[in-house]
């Protein structure tokens, strides 16, 4: 466990974060509460307030906005937007309330898949809280909340402070929600914060053997993966977990997503001629590290990193759409043009588009 410790203190800023609007518990489920209960240094139990009401979202809404909004439509997006503004009250309230929180939003069965390393509820906890114990967090803005059907997309800004140097990061979470019904209400089936990267290893630590070599193996099925031979592009690049959208803003935008995915696999020239289609002139497109480039700088950085390796785009774990906004969980795999060596890898990206002529562009975009 020590080195466990020691691997997770090294981590990025924005896998510190995961998991901080969903909690971390391995409590069995119960009926929500007001509150819940922690051990104090003495040893005898103290009262943990957290906020668990349904009926508080106006009040949560107002004192933690989201700053672009969109449609949340039906009685359980209504209660998985409740839980995500609790997931922030519960948070803001100390470690302790958010760990009573996860008793409230999970299962014993829920899954938490961090940073590419799929993680069983009581894994992730230990994971979380080796974390959490060296670091402090504040939750900044709430950017987006696209829900569709079962799922959200979140995107939000946070400040992590470590031995007393702070630095502002974001994060990106897919979750899958399930309504278990009265006396246990919405919670988390499985989520994912954050897509594969340097952090993998250190949070593969935590999972056993047999999981370490089911990961591996799904990773492989994505290297090996084959795009189909055919021009229907909703069968060409499936989504794993598809959603309803019914609108024609929503279909236009998911075309124009389907679109740019099959430009990107025909390679830079192909895509780049496209790109001005996909894109708005002045479009504006923040990278991982924070930056945000124009569209001119996004093409050459492409070109750039075209020489080294090819990545190809997969298939969509998720396609949220709501109002203007898409979201997007995608497999990829990357080619090493020098050793031929091909690894799987996976992406996320909020897109907001705007009518420009007869089309639907992205003004704005975001990825991790």
């Amino acid at each position: 466990m020590k080195k466990n410790l020691n691997t997770l203190v090294a981590l990025t800023v924005a896998t510190v974060a995961i998991g901080l609007v969903a909690g971390c518990s391995s409590a069995s489920p119960q009926t929500p509460t007001a509150a819940s209960t922690t051990t104090n240094a003495s040893g005898s139990a103290t009262p943990v307030s957290i906020s668990t009401s349904y009926d508080n979202t106006a009040e949560l809404a107002k004192k933690f906005p989201i700053v672009n909004a969109t449609p949340i439509k039906g009685q359980l997006g209504e209660k998985i937007e409740n839980r995500l503004l609790n997931g922030f009250e519960n948070w803001n309230r100390g470690f302790d309330a958010w760990k009573a929180w996860g008793d409230i939003l999970y299962v014993p069965e829920s899954i938490y898949n961090v940073h590419g390393a799929r993680l069983t509820l009581p894994e992730y906890q230990r994971a979380m809280n080796a974390t959490l114990s060296k670091t402090a967090i504040a939750m900044g803005n709430f950017n987006n909340m696209v829900v569709n059907d079962n799922w959200a997309a979140i995107r939000y800004d946070i400040t992590t402070t470590v031995s007393g140097k702070s630095m502002p990061g974001s994060v990106m979470e897919f979750v899958q929600f399930k309504d278990f019904g009265a006396g246990q209400g919405v919670r988390v089936v499985e989520g994912w914060g954050g897509p594969k990267d340097d952090s993998f290893a250190g949070m593969s630590s935590f999972q056993t053997d047999a999981e370490k070599q089911a990961q591996q193996q799904a990773l492989a099925d994505v290297v090996s993966y084959k795009i189909p031979a055919t021009s229907n592009l909703e069968k060409k690049y499936p989504v794993k977990n598809p959603t309803t959208d019914n609108s024609a803003n929503a279909k236009a935008m998911k075309d124009a997503v389907l679109e740019d995915f099959d430009a990107w696999n025909q390679g830079y020239d192909a895509w780049a001629k496209e790109a001005s289609g996909f894109y708005t002139a002045g479009a504006e497109l923040a990278a991982s590290d924070g930056t945000t480039q124009t569209l001119d700088q996004y093409t050459a950085a492409a070109k750039a990193a075209g020489q080294t390796s090819k990545v190809q785009k997969v298939y969509f774990e998720n396609l949220l759409v709501s109002g203007d906004w898409v979201a997007i969980h995608y497999r990829t795999t990357t080619e090493n043009l020098s050793t031929q060596e091909k690894t799987a890898g996976d992406s996320m990206q909020f897109f907001h588009f705007v009518k420009d002529g007869d089309s639907m562009k992205v003004d704005k975009s975001w990825t991790k």
